[in-house]
């Protein structure tokens, strides 16, 4: 049995929602990493939020060329550790961007060869950032996600 015509157009939809939302999530984070670094680490973030918030623009678009209604961001988030110093907001930014790898990871198991190739460029991009902040590599980027640990003071 093959599936119904438009069950693509759904599943293509609901990868870009996640997608976005992992993006609007990450231009609210790195708000929150940006606030406790300084220096290069301070322009480090910047540039990412900025790349953040142009793929969540991008997302934006594609959404609404496929029909699709983009879901607006949340006014805050929960963080999932206490951002309280450099240390953490770097750890923070790894963490964000593991996150952001893993859901475009939904991008590149679609039928839509132009989808799966943005997904695998935006997994490819999420992946070396988070290395950067990280300071080392995942074997399997976006699935091997680590728990971050961070030193309390």
């Amino acid at each position: 049995m093959s599936p119904s015509p438009g069950t693509g157009a759904r599943a293509a939809v609901r990868a870009l929602q996640a997608a976005l939302a992992a993006e609007n999530s990450a231009v609210y984070g790195y708000g929150v990493a940006g606030a406790h670094l300084t220096g290069a680490r301070r322009a480090a973030a910047v540039r990412d939020w900025v790349a953040h918030e142009n793929a969540r623009d991008t997302l934006t678009v594609m959404l609404t060329a496929r029909g699709g209604q983009p879901a607006a961001a949340a006014a805050a988030y929960q963080l999932p550790f206490p951002v309280r110093g450099a240390p953490a907001a770097v750890a923070f930014a790894a963490y964000l961007e593991d996150r952001v790898t893993s859901v475009y990871l939904g991008l590149v198991t679609l039928n839509d060869p132009a989808l799966r190739a943005f997904g695998a460029a935006a997994v490819r991009t999420a992946a070396l950032r988070a290395t950067a902040w990280r300071g080392s590599t995942l074997a399997f980027p976006g699935l091997d996600l680590p728990v971050p640990f961070v030193r309390s003071r």
